[in-house]
């Protein structure tokens, strides 16, 4: 079976629009087949977002590692009115956020990487909702390798079903960072690290 983070050029287009609001915001995210969550906004990844916004952070440079078709770092930006970057290995994904960075009006760029080996920058904030189906060695590399990728300060905010590895790499975390599972709701745990 294709995976969301796989490249699958015959699969067949059929793309559809979800629209969604958040606070005083419109949305309108085009979607397609092989992106995650393809027709409704992913409970984890909204779980992730609002959580992060009610911390009230002050961050002025963002990271969205795996975007997909853009709802984090697009909600994100519109939100803090900030810039933000966003990437993915999923050429039709990165399509699709181009496309909703320009109907949603926000300040982003979107470019293609297999989690951080295109990213230069470092960043204050990087937010993931990690494929979990892609298995350990890669989830591991969207969270280790996020923290050497952070400014001074700077913080790692993911969200990971409790039941498909979460207690397990806040065990690892503990030993190489300040770990924090900053809420929980409906199996998932949404946890922020520092160095």
């Amino acid at each position: 079976m294709d995976h969301y983070f796989t490249n699958n050029e015959n699969l067949k287009s059929e793309i559809r629009c979800i629209n969604f609001s958040f606070d005083a915001y419109n949305f309108m995210f085009k979607s397609d087949n092989g992106v995650f969550s393809k027709n409704k906004i992913d409970y984890a990844s909204l779980f992730l977002v609002k959580t992060f916004l009610e911390a009230k952070k002050d961050v002025d440079t963002i990271l969205d590692v795996g975007c997909g078709y853009g709802f984090i770092g697009i909600l994100l930006s519109k939100v803090l009115n900030k810039h933000v970057d966003m990437v993915d290995i999923n050429k039709r994904a990165l399509h699709l956020c181009k496309m909703n960075i320009l109907e949603n009006e926000v300040d982003a760029q979107c470019y293609e990487s297999n989690i951080y080996e295109n990213v230069a920058n470092n960043y204050d904030l990087i937010i993931t909702n990690p494929p979990i189906r892609a298995g350990k060695d890669i989830l591991k590399k969207f969270i280790f390798g996020g923290l050497e990728k952070l400014n001074k300060d700077g913080e790692l905010w993911f969200v990971l079903s409790k039941d498909k590895g979460a207690k397990s790499i806040v065990k690892e975390l503990e030993k190489v960072c300040t770990c924090t599972i900053v809420d929980k709701s409906k199996g998932f745990w949404v946890i922020s690290l520092k160095n």
